[in-house]
């Protein structure tokens, strides 16, 4: 059981600075913060017992608007650039003094949770909210303290969240009115003008992916994962939209987590308690064990609803692509308790080819291993972000740079002795596009990929033979059970030929070109791993 309802004693709240608060509403309970949301009218309760709340201006995260405190803690260890954004500690004090002035006077919900399933690992967190249901958000996604933890919590860092409270540019040193910013020494994150949820909980993972590497040696991933009925946990990496918590919640498979996780000596542990998945043309066909887990307790954000009903239409996508619901991982029914597997035995990269050109399923030698997770490849493709028209390549280190505040090399490297070490298999699995790009081939069924990933899993493409792709190099399997042969070479499934080569030349180009500011940091084995692109055809 969870302790909900305690009041504690606001001096707790004085000593990061909250003062004259009307009135802190301490670990509420879902049912409490629900009601107190649609008092306030700030959600509706859907039919299928969720709350549904709109994020407001913001329906995703603004990467360009997360910052970083530059000081003596963080000055010559965070990986400085575009993905982290220096700030001034004196600017820090003033916004965050702002932010208190703002918040007098006012009610404040007040959440204790921790991060890391791991008790080695763990990181207490209080998270201080304007709204209800950025409280609930927070419920659902950390994990949930004991009633006797509680009584004797102790927060580690601190997350105050005020979307209502808008940066002043000039005044505060940010690009626009909104902001998330980490500030290592003061173990603090600050998030106004945007209420979109998963600032909070990217907050946290940025929070980690620099404490457990660089303090714990403790390798942090953008990965989901799960463990099979042997024991074999298998881990997912992958960029928004590839299918990460889908593959991840598989009925025959008990699910570690789906999105962030950390890979110790004692084996994978989850960072979270919840989930957060995309429900854009969710249908409980493809994704039975989302759609259940969408009950009372779990949180819709920015979703239609059928006409004249409160039945949530997932296939409405007139406010954004970017439609999620977030719930505790324990709408989920089959699920590992605590949440923590073994070393694991496969590793799956994810990846939505949009223009059609790398296999559905192909398996890594240790140097492409490296040279993929590196690279991070996924496609956007047309209609999921305003002015895209067609499909773009998308390259994010280790498959999660806008969360990553040490270099790249620094998780790749990682990654590689642990896969050196422990024998891992790692596969590239492609869940885009098959028989010619976005607009022209189609999306290659899931039912496939989840029956190729399986296979692997079991062991059936163990002794199969493979045939090498002419410009990447990948091993693909020229069988699999249940799987038509002619979809596991690409080429195949193109009726233009010499459409594919000039596209898969051009996709090879690409990788090449993004992977030139890490060559000085590779080694002979990674820049091997590089596609070699043929002349022109």
């Amino acid at each position: 059981m969870n302790n909900y309802g305690k009041k504690a004693d606001n001096a707790s709240l004085e000593s990061i600075g909250l003062t004259n608060i009307d009135n802190a509403f301490w670990n509420l309970s879902p049912a409490e913060l629900v009601e107190d949301t649609i008092i306030n009218g700030q959600g509706v309760l859907t039919d299928t017992g969720a709350i549904a709340i709109r994020t407001g201006e913001f329906t995703g995260r603004s990467p360009q608007d997360r910052f970083i405190v530059c000081d003596a803690k963080t000055e010559n260890a965070v990986w400085w650039g575009d993905i982290n954004k220096k700030f001034d500690p004196d600017k820090f004090t003033a916004l965050y003094n702002r932010m208190k002035a703002y918040l007098t006077n006012t009610d404040v919900y007040v959440r204790d949770a921790y991060a890391c399933a791991d008790d080695d690992y763990r990181l207490n967190i209080r998270v201080v909210t304007e709204y209800s249901w950025s409280n609930q958000f927070a419920s659902n996604m950390f994990l949930r303290p004991t009633d006797e933890e509680i009584q004797n919590f102790q927060p580690e860092w601190h997350v105050v969240c005020a979307p209502g409270f808008m940066a002043d540019p000039e005044i505060d040193g940010t690009r626009q009115h909104n902001f998330a910013i980490i500030n290592f020494t003061e173990k603090m994150i600050i998030i106004g003008g945007t209420g979109y949820t998963g600032e909070i909980k990217k907050g946290i993972f940025s929070v980690l992916n620099y404490i457990l590497p660089y303090e714990k040696n403790v390798l942090s991933m953008h990965c989901s994962a799960n463990v099979g009925k042997d024991g074999d946990t298998a881990v997912f990496f992958g960029l928004s939209g590839t299918g990460k918590t889908t593959l991840s919640s598989d009925e025959n498979r008990k699910l570690i987590g789906d999105d962030e996780h950390g890979w110790s000596e004692n084996g994978v542990f989850n960072f979270e308690g919840g989930c957060y998945a995309k429900t854009i043309d969710l249908s409980r066909e493809k994704e039975p064990q989302i759609w259940d887990a969408i009950k009372f307790g779990a949180i819709l954000e920015n979703i239609g609803f059928k006409e004249g009903s409160s039945t949530p239409d997932y296939h409405d996508s007139e406010i954004t692509q970017n439609t999620r619901v977030s719930y505790p991982i324990h709408h989920i029914d089959n699920i590992m308790v605590p949440s923590k597997g073994a070393v694991p035995k496969n590793i799956f990269f994810l990846t939505a080819d949009a223009f059609g050109v790398l296999p559905p399923i192909s398996k890594l030698t240790p140097g492409q291993a490296m040279y993929h997770f590196i690279s991070g490849y996924t496609a956007k493709v047309a209609g999921t972000e305003a002015g895209v028209t067609e499909p773009q390549t998308v390259f994010s280190a280790c498959f999660g740079a806008p969360f990553l505040p040490l270099h790249p090399t620094k998780y790749a490297e990682m990654l590689g002795d642990k896969m050196e070490q422990n024998d891992v298999k790692v596969w590239l699995v492609n869940t885009g596009w098959s028989g010619g790009g976005y607009g022209v081939g189609e999306r290659i069924s899931l039912k496939f990929t989840r029956a190729m990933i399986t296979a692997a899993l079991e062991g059936k493409l163990d002794n199969v033979d493979y045939e090498e792709h002419e410009i990447f190099g990948l091993a693909m399997p020229v069988e699999c059970e249940g799987i038509p042969a002619e979809i596991l070479n690409p080429k195949n499934t193109w009726a233009d030929k010499a459409g594919y080569d000039r596209k898969a030349n051009h996709l090879a180009n690409e990788f090449v070109k993004n992977f030139e500011q890490f060559e000085s940091d590779a080694n002979e084995e990674i820049l091997a791993a590089a596609p070699k692109a043929k002349a022109a055809v």
